[in-house]
């Protein structure tokens, strides 16, 4: 079927249902000041307000001063170091480059003023009566108080407020910063630290409190939120995806995800990872969105498995995404660094091996991938060099091997490997989640939507090509290396990959009827990638069938054990092809 004729039933808000704290969510200002305030007795209060950075504090603390009147208010960025000097603790760190920096292993203690901090616990000692209010990023840092609500955030929200220049990073007045430079101090530094200070909160969390959507704040008891969690981890669940335009971005997405026509293009998805996308809690008639990590943090090893969990820690190490070339053009030319190189340079403990799993494709529709036979490795870098200046350009056809593709292709790209899809091509894309890793080498002279030259970080990536995978090397272990590992009459399994080299192993499944699967202690992550829909059900009635749609990526948490796959009664008789991928252990 041409994606143009497929009517689209791709779901873009995925919810978990949690039953039995409808009576337990409340929403806006007023509703959820008076349920905080049911609680305080007559004499001395402390309500701590802990938030994510990003947070809108002028709305949030005007709202509950304006509700509470509290008599005594303490901002717990007071306590912290000004942002000048953070920015100096933080400088080796953070980096001169635009993209990358390198990985904060810290604590938020590294950065709190212990005197301040003192003081602080002080004034809140000299209060003998009424109610007193903590707020702030890291507030419990100085009391988690008598109750305790904590404002969260989904990441894919603060990177909005970076783009309208609504928001800067914490504690500086960066607002009209690069984009860029923004988003990789949270990744590398902010976003690292308020998770490990969350994660310590998870059971003391009396309230949580969704922020956001601007003057719209809902609010759950920390139960009600904890059991969302629990049962996220139960049963299989999808991600809320989000979708974004790029100076490549096709037209695939845009039909078969039901997209905004009016947009000029869609360039990619985030579909499976939990680090970036946001889960969907939904209580009765009200939706609670907060950060997906939330799940892999506080439940790791019902979700990824004890052996997963050994090896990763609470880290989700699959990625899927989307990768859309159809009526676009070709993605930059880059390498992913090694393992060995991703230490040193970034302080990571593993890289971004991956693949491209061919969704769709248009007749011309290719991929390029290693280097070809016999060419000079200076000259292609001196190439590299001189078409970083105007007026030059790099001939990528006379070193990089091009390979034909077609739908169900699946090319393997091991860390130090040459590539990029062509234009007219629909990528899922399956790989370790240290995404943000691109080394770009070559970006057919285009600049970004910015109007601003795409980085290209032709220093770093020179250092990690791996020269000796050229064509043939590349045909025999990287192109369709499909190997049949079962085929019944009812159901044909296939491994597809990955490399040797790589840490995820993938399998496709095509059945008219049912497939059982188990997920053997590791967490499973899949794509319907053919067929119209799919129920997903357990052998054991843990959790209710679940469906999925074509396209739609979903996560089976090592918890569920065994559980099946089979078209739905309303798809009854069609074909369905399904792709897994684990983790090798």
């Amino acid at each position: 079927m041409n994606y143009k004729e497929r009517i689209p039933n791709y779901d873009k808000e995925p919810e978990v249902i949690v039953k039995g704290f409808e009576d337990k969510v409340w929403v806006g200002y007023s509703d959820i000041i008076n349920e905080i305030k049911s609680k305080v007795d007559n004499n001395k209060y402390i309500i701590t307000l802990d938030c994510y950075p990003g947070v809108r504090d002028e709305e949030v603390l005007n709202a509950f001063i304006e509700g509470l009147n509290p008599t005594l208010v303490i901002k717990s960025e007071d306590i912290l170091y000004d942002g000048e000097t953070m920015t100096k603790l933080i400088k080796r760190n953070l980096t001169d480059d635009r993209v990358f920096g390198i990985m904060y292993y810290g604590e938020v203690d590294d950065f709190v003023d212990e005197e301040k901090l003192l003081e602080a616990k002080k004034s809140l000692d000299k209060i003998e009566q009424g109610i007193v209010l903590v707020y702030g990023a890291f507030a419990s840092k100085i009391t988690k108080g008598d109750t305790l609500v904590y404002l969260d955030l989904a990441r894919w929200e603060i990177q909005q407020r970076y783009r309208k220049k609504e928001l800067g990073n914490y504690k500086v007045s960066n607002f009209d910063e690069d984009i860029l430079k923004k988003y990789k101090r949270s990744f590398f530094i902010e976003w690292r630290i308020a998770d490990r200070h969350k994660k310590t909160l998870y059971d003391s969390i009396d309230y949580l409190l969704d922020t956001n959507i601007y003057d719209n704040p809902k609010m759950i008891s920390g139960d009600a939120f904890r059991q969302g969690l629990i049962e996220t981890v139960s049963r299989p669940f999808r991600l809320v995806p989000y979708f974004d335009p790029g100076v490549w971005g096709g037209q695939w997405m845009k039909q078969v995800c039901d997209l905004d026509k009016s947009k000029e293009n869609f360039a990619w998805s985030f579909d499976g990872v939990p680090e970036e996308n946001s889960l969907y809690l939904k209580y009765g008639d009200v939706r609670i969105e907060v950060p997906a990590i939330n799940a892999v943090l506080y439940k790791p090893k019902e979700l990824l498995g004890q052996k997963v969990y050994s090896r990763f820690g609470a880290e989700f190490p699959i990625r899927f995404d989307f990768l859309d070339t159809i009526g676009g053009g070709n993605l930059s030319l880059q390498v992913h660094p090694v393992t060995q190189y991703i230490k040193e340079n970034f302080g990571m403990q593993y890289t971004q091996d991956e693949s491209y799993y061919i969704l769709d494709a248009e007749e011309d529709a290719c991929v390029y991938l290693g280097v070809k036979n016999g060419i000079s490795k200076d000259g292609m870098i001196n190439d590299l060099e001189q078409a970083q200046k105007p007026g030059f350009s790099f001939d990528a056809d006379r070193y990089i091997n091009k390979f034909p593709a077609k739908k169900h292709d699946h090319f393997l790209i091991p860390a130090g490997t040459i590539h990029c899809s062509g234009k007219n091509a629909m990528v899922l894309e399956i790989s370790a989640t240290p995404y943000i890793f691109t080394f770009k080498l070559w970006d057919w002279g285009r600049v970004g939507l910015d109007g601003i030259p795409r980085p290209i970080h032709l220093n770093h990536g020179k250092k990690v090509i791996q020269w000796d995978r050229t064509t043939e090397w590349v045909k025999d272990n990287l192109v369709n290396r499909i190997e049949l590992i079962k085929d019944d009459s009812k159901v044909k399994e296939e491994r597809t990959g990955l490399h040797e080299l790589e840490f995820i192993e993938t399998r496709r499944f095509w059945s008219k009827e049912e497939i059982k699967l188990n997920t053997n202690g590791v967490v499973n992550v899949l794509n319907l990638v053919e067929g119209d829909e799919a129920v997903v059900e357990s052998t054991d009635n843990k959790f209710e069938p679940f469906i999925v749609h074509y396209a739609e990526t979903f996560i089976i948490p090592a918890a569920v054990s065994e559980y099946t796959i089979k078209p739905t009664e309303k798809s009854k008789g069609e074909k369905i092809g399904v792709l897994k991928a684990y983790v090798r252990c």
